[in-house]
């Protein structure tokens, strides 16, 4: 049987920190599923088609990695995918509240499947999609944060 596991989350805009966790969870399961949820409580800068698009450009080394979309839960999705593990990537300790929340409901909505949580290499345990944004519309250097298509998409994004 292989062993799909699924990636969940906003990637407005994908950085190093989130390739970490991708291809670390690359290495353990047979194949990965990133998912590309619109996180209502957010307004995100990229749109999800253009979040999918940056993906699959950044993971089209990685042999076992999709990408996709996807609203609704995450338990409902992974379900219908026939995954066996959700991927949640943790920065630091203050990471780790909110994701016990969230890891605590899905196991309520779906005991069957299970969660994984992958510390990200120390060097992005700073690093956010939010602060990213931030210094990139002030033009700042971010080309060891996030790969260089994604450079280019935000320096677009902000008309520089």
């Amino acid at each position: 049987m292989t062993k799909l596991a699924i990636c969940p989350g906003s990637f407005d805009p994908v950085t190093y920190g989130h390739l970490d966790i991708i291809s670390r969870g690359a290495k353990v399961f047979d194949h990965v599923t990133v998912a590309v949820f619109n996180n209502q409580s957010k307004a995100p800068l990229f749109d999800v088609e253009e979040r999918v698009a940056l993906l699959k450009e950044v993971t089209k080394n990685l042999e076992n990695v999709s990408i996709d979309s996807c609203g609704g839960l995450l338990m409902d999705y992974a379900e219908q995918q026939g995954a066996q593990a959700i991927i949640r990537g943790l920065r630091a300790v203050s990471d780790f509240e909110y994701e016990m929340q969230i890891t605590s409901m899905n196991r309520k909505l779906n005991e069957q499947i299970e969660t994984f949580f992958v510390m990200t290499n120390n060097q992005y345990s700073f690093l956010s999609s939010s602060i990213i944004k931030e210094v990139a519309k002030y033009q700042a250097n971010i080309s060891d944060l996030v790969p260089p298509v994604v450079e280019e998409a935000l320096k677009k994004k902000y008309n520089q």
